[in-house]
């Protein structure tokens, strides 16, 4: 028994072995392709961002099925937040010109009037623009209220590394003002609803939380240090509603973070594995209420996440049940008939070598009953315990881990063809790469899974030493009275409803619609507190016993004034 058992663990060693040369010789490979991969991407001179002008990340070159010749705030700033860090940790200083090509590019952009509204009326939650930098005004799904954080964070980052090389005078007079509008849109709007990371849910999403939190902490922390103390008493304040509200996501019963508060669906998303990793904070430890990569919560999360794919894609058949399998987006997605993404591959992966390397920090791993069922894939024996770094637990786990990593790396590597080029997905069935070609952020994740494996670790921003209020706070921000009239005639048994763009116009829910009174029939009205300075759109309703009528198209529009009151007067259309 002795003999089968040693012959067994050695065949694990070598399997782990094979597999760690493996992940070598691909990201050894990968990451130079990876990197100019992205820099193609990037206007003027990009070789596939040809039309995007100066500091301009083109969301992937691919014009059909899908059109991504876009940019989007959020991919940008996650890949000049990768950009900014090889630039201030010393990797890549060459790089410099990019960062302020893309500030001055973001710069402008926040002075564009789009359909989310100008820069003083919710337009910093505009989520894409056209690659010349002009508005995108087809419908889409706005504002997303997670663009500014990470924009800032990526500014914030930049702006601490001049400092520390003694450029004040270029943060004080040229970035700050840029990342302020940015943070006091975060800390005016981050109580509001928001189209989640992927588009598709109108509601609060956890990845947008996480990532606000994030901003206004290192943003509070650069106020501070330049002398810009007005913004200091607000951005912390609204921080701390945050750190608080972002508890609420947790699902104890069942061990994982719901991804968004609304959308149907069971909340199990790579959403939250980003959030977990773009807001780690090596000196924060393994704090669970920040969510940090080795916190007992993030572990567990993580868990649930990927074992909700193991029966979900036909490439994942017959992966034992403690091994790395292939990822996505969310369980329930259809996307392209719904199928794992490279980003969300490199993200697991990325979570757990930033955890290994907090383990190491600290000095121990400490196994709680919420993360235990994450070990016992590992140690099926191991309790819940403190294990030091001297113990053969601690080394058991970190080595099983490292493999386990290594395994979602191997996945993406499999499915990487032989050029190295990153597309949005590959195929459930065949592995194949599908959808958009040459997608920047799926570079960006190969290249901060590659660092985080080396050692890198990016700048603390402050997630040590956190405390959650007793009591949440939440904020509406400055709010306005407004009076919605509208002419209708109606038949017995027939009211008048609104909804709208916001939360207080209940999000364009028919269900929850406010109803309005028919005291001065056939004028029907309603008066409510919206929020000030903002883009609303919005439609009245009719229903008659459970039939609902919608007013014909377009929205009716209007922005709210920034004090005082104001009334709409419209006609049933």
């Amino acid at each position: 028994m002795r003999l089968l058992c040693l012959a067994g663990v050695l065949g694990l060693v070598g399997s782990a072995v094979s597999q760690s040369s493996t992940v070598d010789a691909y990201f050894s490979k990968e990451s130079p392709i990876a990197k100019a991969g992205l820099l193609a991407n990037i206007g003027p001179s990009g070789a596939k961002a040809s039309g995007a002008k100066s500091g301009i990340v083109i969301a992937s070159p691919n014009t059909v099925n899908p059109n991504y010749l876009f940019s989007w705030v959020r991919d940008s700033s996650l890949v000049f937040k990768v950009i900014t860090d090889q630039v201030t940790l010393g990797q890549d200083s060459s790089l410099r010109s990019q960062i302020d090509n893309f500030f001055n590019a973001e710069k402008a952009l926040q002075q564009v009037n789009n359909p989310s509204g100008t820069v003083s009326t919710g337009g910093l939650g505009e989520p894409k623009f056209n690659i010349d930098g002009s508005a995108f005004t087809d419908p889409w799904g706005r504002p997303q209220r997670d663009g500014p954080a990470l924009r800032s964070t990526a500014l914030i980052t930049y702006a601490n590394w001049l400092l520390d090389n003694n450029n004040s005078t270029f943060v004080s007079n040229t970035l700050w003002p840029v990342i302020k509008l940015d943070l006091d849109y975060v800390a005016t709007f981050w109580n509001q609803t928001t189209f989640d990371l992927w588009e598709e849910v109108d509601s609060s999403s956890f990845f947008t939380t996480a990532v606000q939190h994030r901003a206004l902490r290192e943003g509070s922390a650069l106020a501070t240090r330049i002398g810009q103390t007005g913004s200091v008493s607000n951005y912390n304040t609204q921080a701390a509603s945050i750190l608080c509200f972002l508890q609420s996501y947790w699902n104890p019963s069942q061990g994982y973070i719901t991804a968004n508060t609304g959308g149907g669906r069971s909340g199990k998303d790579s959403n939250t594995i980003l959030a977990s990793i773009h807001t780690w904070d090596i000196k924060a430890g393994c704090d669970a209420t920040t969510f940090q990569p080795c916190s007992d919560k993030a572990l567990s999360n993580l868990k649930v996440y990927v074992d909700s794919f193991r029966s979900v894609y036909p490439i994942n058949s017959g992966v034992s049940a403690n091994a790395a399998v292939a990822v996505g987006r969310y369980p329930e997605d259809v996307y392209f008939n719904g199928n794992p993404w490279y980003l969300a591959v490199f993200a697991v992966a990325e979570q757990l070598y930033d955890a290994l390397l907090t383990w190491q920090s600290v000095g121990s791993i400490q196994v709680t009953s919420t993360s235990l069922a994450f070990f016992q894939q590992f140690i099926p024996s191991i309790t819940a315990g403190n294990y030091a770094s001297s113990s053969s637990q601690f080394s058991q786990l970190t080595s099983a881990i490292k493999n386990f990593a290594d395994g979602f790396v191997a996945i993406n590597a499999k499915y990487t063809p032989s050029n190295g080029g990153l597309a949005e997905q590959f195929d459930k069935s065949t592995g194949s790469p599908l959808s958009a070609a040459d997608l920047t952020w799926s570079y960006a994740s190969a290249l901060t899974a590659i660092s985080a494996r080396a050692g890198v670790q990016p700048a603390s921003w402050g997630a040590s030493g956190l405390t959650v209020p007793s009591t949440c706070a939440a904020n509406p921000g400055p709010q306005v009275s407004v009076t919605f009239n509208v002419q209708a005639t109606t038949q017995p048994g027939e009211n008048i409803f609104l909804t709208g763009s916001v939360d207080a116009l209940k999000d364009w829910s028919p269900d929850n619609a406010l109803p309005l009174s028919a005291a001065n029939y056939p004028t029907w009205s309603v008066t409510v507190n919206v929020p000030a300075s903002t883009n609303i759109e919005y439609k009245y309703i009719r229903k008659d016993n459970g039939q609902v009528t919608w007013e014909s198209d377009p929205n009716n529009a209007f922005t709210s004034p920034a004090t005082g009151s104001f009334t709409v007067n419209d006609s049933w259309r």
